[in-house]
């Protein structure tokens, strides 16, 4: 079984993410999309919250599983016994930093590989700390993500918005 795991913190998973889950998806038996637990960071949607949302976006594409993971990517692939990192990329910027940390797994793990998925051109623009910054000011963010996430994304700033206030 061809396997492939496309890691990433994805808060939010955005219409970006989904295009290239979808095309890795066509590509491998099986996709398992890892939602990355980073101590170092303060995201928006929580570790389950982020889980539940991927779950429930790609519940239409039989061959993809969601999963959290902590620690290296590359040990987390060699966990689900996958053979391939999926990576997307939208400009050069995120192929010069894409390559070195492509480079370093092969040195961790000769046996993994990277496969860089090119962003759809529609998408090429969209992160989704971009999208964050949107929604934060009270902008409809639909465009960007899908309609669960952006009533998600509605949802955490207007609590956010009362706990400051409250």
């Amino acid at each position: 079984m061809r396997r492939a795991v496309y890691p990433g913190t994805f808060d939010p998973v955005t219409n970006g993410h989904l295009d290239i889950i979808r095309r890795a998806s066509q590509q491998f038996d099986e996709v398992i999309v890892g939602v990355l637990v980073n101590s170092q960071k303060t995201p928006l949607f929580s570790t389950e919250e982020r889980v539940n949302i991927l779950k429930e976006v790609t519940s239409d594409i039989p061959n993809v599983v969601v999963r959290s993971f902590s620690g290296l990517s590359v040990n987390f692939v060699e966990e689900c016994q996958a053979q391939v990192i999926i990576r997307g990329l939208r400009a050069i910027t995120d192929f010069e930093y894409e390559l070195q940390m492509a480079q370093t797994n092969r040195i961790l793990n000769p046996g993994i590989d990277t496969m860089f998925l090119i962003t759809s051109l529609e998408y090429a623009y969209l992160s989704s700390t971009t999208v964050r910054e949107v929604a934060a000011f009270g902008e409809d963010v639909g465009r960007f993500v899908p309609p669960v996430v952006a009533e998600a994304m509605r949802r955490k700033y207007l609590e956010k918005k009362a706990q400051t206030e409250g």
